[in-house]
């Protein structure tokens, strides 16, 4: 029995959503929306240049498994630097769930897609309820709250970071996603009293349909500057039924975790996690790689491409981390054994070329390794998971159809 691996390339979308006139970023539709292809034009003119990196977009890798031929066929685009004869199996996969957002794409690959509409806070100030804070305050245990309002994680730093270390409140504030989240000094304020405010005011928060409460912990002064670190933790809603990770558990299977998903299903089917920047995740993989037992599920999710490059809407730094994969992608596929089979796939945009700062509604691709070279056309996000649990020999319990 093979082993299977799911790696998310958390954002990596390929434009073409037929309902992206339903999605915004500052009142503009995301129609036209394409993270790869756009980062890959903005090479081709010299846009996406740095100090990194420079000329074509350049993932020889993933474009081999197919990845330049599944952004053609999601969005019509011919991008510049991709367009090898696929060698691996690929695709376009489409989201049916009423979100943009990590859970909605990573719970609808795993099978359940979300039966509900998430509840988004106003951007107004106060953004939340008169309950909510009350709860957040009494949970922060410092007196008051920052924030109540929308606002960029890295701007609010800039805005809030030195009244928070002088007073001891926790920043608060949400996004356009379905989320609430809460910044606090890991030295100053703590990092376990950070996590256990989150958790308090997370059962609240879940049951406004709220989809995850973040504990996004910084360090620094006010005169070397504040920046987050890597001890981010979500406190997720779980899904509403019985995902992928729970069918193979049922049935004896390991699940391993690497990043941020076991915190996307509040932990549930999973054996391990771990957690870290993406290349310390990356060579977790690599373990897995080496160590995973046979008829296991490894689950992944890089999320820097998202949380670094694409809601800073940094074209350069985006593409530079895509190089980065893809020239670290060989030591993980040296790792596979015959008989195993790993899909590549993203979970939305996040096109750093477009308005706003939110993620952007798009198709994603679906690449594979240990399947052969062949076409699987326009794909549903649940048909990932329902593929992955037909190479493992379980019986597929969500909503998708395997293209295996």
């Amino acid at each position: 029995m093979g082993r299977t691996f799911l790696v998310v390339l958390d954002s990596v979308g390929i434009g073409g959503a037929p309902d992206a006139d339903r999605f915004f970023n500052d009142g503009q539709p995301d129609t036209g929306a394409n993270t790869l292809g756009h980062i890959a034009e903005s090479c081709a003119s010299g846009a996406g240049d740095s100090a990194a990196r420079s000329g074509l977009l350049h993932l020889p890798n993933l474009d081999a498994l197919g990845l330049g031929a599944a952004l053609e066929l999601a969005s019509g685009l011919r991008a510049p630097g991709l367009g090898a004869v696929p060698t691996g199996l690929w695709g376009a996969a489409t989201e049916v769930s009423p979100g943009k957002d990590t859970p909605s794409g990573h719970w609808e690959i795993s099978g359940v897609p979300v039966p509900w509409d998430w509840t988004y806070f106003p951007n107004t100030e106060p953004a939340f309820p008169p309950a909510l804070t009350a709860a957040l305050i009494a949970a922060g245990g410092a007196g008051g709250i920052l924030g109540n309002t929308h606002s960029s994680g890295t701007v609010i730093l800039d805005e809030l970071g030195a009244e928070h270390v002088a007073t001891g409140w926790p920043i608060v504030y949400t996004s356009a996603d379905s989320v609430l989240q809460i910044a606090a000094h890991e030295e100053a304020y703590g990092l376990d009293r950070l996590y256990a405010m989150c958790e308090a005011v997370a059962p609240m928060v879940h049951g406004m349909r709220v989809g995850r409460v973040i504990a996004r912990p910084f360090v620094g002064s006010v005169e070397s500057g504040f920046s987050r670190t890597t001890n981010r933790r979500d406190f997720a809603l779980a899904p509403p039924s019985p995902t992928l990770m729970d069918w193979a558990k049922a049935e004896g299977r390991p699940v391993h975790s690497v990043g941020k998903v076991d915190d996307i299903f509040a932990h549930h089917g999973m054996d391990d996690g771990i957690h870290g920047a993406d290349s310390e995740l990356f060579e977790a993989l690599l373990r897995w790689g080496g160590e995973a037992e046979d008829g296991s599920l490894t689950f992944a999710n890089f999320v820097e491409f998202d949380s670094h490059y694409g809601h800073r809407r940094n074209v350069p730094g985006y593409a530079a981390h895509l190089e980065w994969f893809d020239r670290a992608l060989p030591r993980f596929l040296a790792t596979l054994h015959p008989g195993d089979l790993a899909l590549f796939t993203a979970d939305h945009g996040n096109d750093p070329t477009w308005i706003g700062t939110d993620h952007t509604r798009e198709r994603v691709p679906v690449l594979g390794w240990g399947a052969g070279a062949r076409a699987v056309g326009q794909v549903g996000f649940a048909d990932i998971g329902a593929s992955l649990a037909a190479h493992l020999g379980l019986a597929a319990r969500g909503a998708g159809r395997s293209f295996l």
